[in-house]
């Protein structure tokens, strides 16, 4: 194998106690694929996630069933870790192949109503005034267009079933809680398998990944629970690292991420990701006591796994994202604050 050749996605895989991993493509995307978790279960096979909707990830998921020896048809239900398009992409394709129901968080399910009600005309201008006012210059807003486009789905299927953190996720026969785990989106959550005589399993969707962190993002306000009039503002990343300390109490023998490889040592990783963050922070600071930055000069600043000329339009919008949450995390903290109500918006360390 020649030195940059990636290996091939895994196939198939029983990984023991009614637990298989399916692997669905992703298409133009270093992720290369998103894994699948198919649960065995009383009443049939309970998906969690099912993958980027196209027709290579409808075959792919076809197929991973028909390894584990099911049919689109025997699937029983269907849980979302998170809304994002290459997790729910191809919800509610199995649940016309199936009639599964679907279980997704309450504060995940607003996102996704609020994207199947607003046009996409509507949502790109909403975004469009949100990044003038983080000082985004006009060639990048041109790009918007193309972001909610065929080419990068929104999935806006709409649950059935909302699942609640702590409580049973309704697998039936299967000893499954949900743990909400806030950061990456509003209502990401994991799935934790605590039963008698089987290692105890985390299948954390994007939440907790071998080795890279997961984009922290902004969402409108009203989409984080007790938050509807938006009166206090969100702290996704704040949330996500007090979720990442209560992944690591709970200690699973095995965590089952969404994309990657399946590894152990929970708390070890999640040690290095809030040591990450920290950094992060740290640096974004002094950044800021140099002088005011808009959010995007924030993010040109910052440090990311390519150089900022390198970053294309999707890149730049995510690291922008991965900024602002990085700047409200400074001002809900203490550390920075608006310079006043100018448009763009300017941020500036703390006395």
């Amino acid at each position: 194998m020649a030195p940059t050749e990636k290996p091939p996605p895994p196939p198939t895989q029983d990984l023991g106690g009614g637990v298989w991993s399916i692997t669905v493509p992703i298409p133009d995307n270093p992720l290369r694929y998103t894994l699948v978790y198919l649960l065995e279960s009383d009443r049939g096979p309970v998906l969690v996630d099912t993958g980027w909707d196209d027709p290579s990830g409808r075959e792919a998921l076809a197929a991973g069933l028909a390894a584990a020896g099911h049919t689109l048809a025997d699937v029983h239900g269907v849980l979302v870790t998170h809304h994002h398009p290459d997790h729910h992409g191809l919800s509610g394709h199995v649940r016309e192949q199936s009639g599964a129901w679907i279980g997704m968080h309450g504060a995940e399910a607003a996102v996704v109503r609020a994207l199947h009600t607003h046009s996409s005309g509507r949502w790109v201008s909403r975004m469009a005034e949100l990044m003038r006012g983080s000082g985004v210059p006009q060639e990048h807003l041109d790009g918007l267009g193309h972001f909610g486009s065929a080419s990068a789905p929104l999935a806006d299927t709409l649950p059935d079933r909302e699942l609640v953190h702590g409580e049973s996720a309704g697998v039936p026969g299967r000893g499954v809680r949900v743990m909400w785990t806030p950061g990456h989106t509003p209502g990401h959550v994991c799935l934790y398998l605590d039963e008698p005589d089987r290692p105890t399993r985390l299948l954390s969707g994007d939440h907790l990944l071998p080795t890279i962190s997961p984009v922290v993002s902004l969402y409108p306000e009203a989409s984080y629970p007790g938050n509807e009039a938006g009166d206090d503002p969100a702290d996704p990343l704040g949330d996500f690292l007090d979720s990442l300390e209560r992944i690591a109490a709970l200690a699973p023998q095995e965590v089952l991420p969404a994309h990657q490889y399946r590894f152990a040592d929970a708390p070890g990783r999640v040690r290095d990701l809030l040591d990450h963050h920290a950094v992060r922070l740290a640096e974004l600071l002094v950044q800021l006591k140099h002088e005011p930055l808009t959010l995007w000069q924030c993010a040109q600043r910052m440090h990311w796994n390519r150089p900022w000329d390198e970053l294309g339009f999707v890149a730049r919008h995510l690291a922008l994202s991965e900024a602002a949450a990085h700047v409200r995390r400074l001002v809900k903290t203490g550390l920075a604050e608006e310079t006043g109500t100018g448009d763009p918006q300017y941020f500036i360390a703390a006395d």
